[in-house]
């Protein structure tokens, strides 16, 4: 009979915790670049755009960002994740994002109401674009574009 240990390491549909310690580095580093994504955005395009088209000119470079290094993560690490291990990246990332969001709103005194108008497609919000491509990211460059 087969111990837990080597039962555990023959399937393929668990999760191995040891393999997530990696994209966390990687969201450490995106929100390093969201910040500076954000002084960019007030100290440069707000002055040249306005308001409203450097809050879309900022969550497009963002999201581009995002989506190149994730990408490059993903092709440069020899580790082969699994669907599943993929889809707790891209929820960790999201809620990690979401989660700094209201506390740097907090922080700053923003009414939750503010914080949570962001993410209001209806009202024209585009910034709901950013935990979205967080949260496919992972599934998309983790795994239907590393089989190419």
């Amino acid at each position: 009979m087969r111990s837990r240990a080597t039962r555990e390491e023959g399937r393929t549909d668990g999760v191995r915790v040891r393999v997530l310690g990696r994209p966390f580095a990687v969201w450490v580093l995106m929100a390093v670049i969201a910040v500076l994504n954000g002084g960019f955005r007030e100290t440069v395009l707000v002055s040249w755009l306005g308001e409203r088209v450097a809050h879309v000119v900022s969550t497009a470079l963002l999201v581009a960002t995002i989506l190149l290094v994730a990408s490059g993560f993903f092709r440069s690490t020899s580790i082969d994740y699994r669907r599943r291990e993929l889809a707790i990246i891209g929820v960790c990332w999201t809620v990690l994002t979401v989660g700094f969001e209201f506390l740097v709103g907090y922080v700053e005194g923003t009414p939750v109401s503010v914080t949570l108008g962001q993410y209001d497609v209806f009202a024209g919000q585009v910034w709901i674009a950013v935990p979205v491509t967080l949260l496919v990211a992972p599934l998309l460059f983790g795994r239907v574009l590393r089989r190419r």
